[in-house]
């Protein structure tokens, strides 16, 4: 059995997760991408496909305040962003997707901050 690489690994807990997570029009996900440098989040409505909302730290508002997406505080202002936009377009409660990630640091920050902005989950 060959070693698995740590971003196999990943896919593989992400593919496991979404077998029961799975995103309604009533009740959409939540899905978090993490890079080295950036953190990504959008809420997605899986029976058609679609992207409802999306936040990333790439956006020029960061850019402009000059916040990182690679530290605790840059992924709360996506998730705080995120849960605005998505409020803007009547969702109040969605399904949190952690893209195969251990809840913790920046996918729990991102996660309380959109909760703390409203969304329910």
């Amino acid at each position: 059995m060959a070693w698995k690489t740590k971003h196999e690994k990943r896919k593989r807990r992400h593919l496991r997760v979404r077998k029961r997570v799975i995103g309604t029009p009533e009740r959409p996900r939540l899905s978090v991408f993490r890079s080295q440098k950036h953190i990504y989040a959008q809420v997605i409505d899986d029976s058609v496909g679609h992207t409802l909302v999306a936040a990333s730290s790439l956006e020029p508002l960061f850019r402009q305040e000059d916040v990182s997406g690679s530290n605790v505080e840059g992924a709360a202002r996506v998730g705080k962003l995120l849960a605005e936009r998505a409020l803007q377009k009547g969702i109040t409660k969605v399904v949190f997707d952690r893209g195969g990630y251990l809840y913790h640091g920046r996918v729990k920050a991102l996660a309380e901050a959109a909760r703390e902005g409203g969304l329910d989950f």
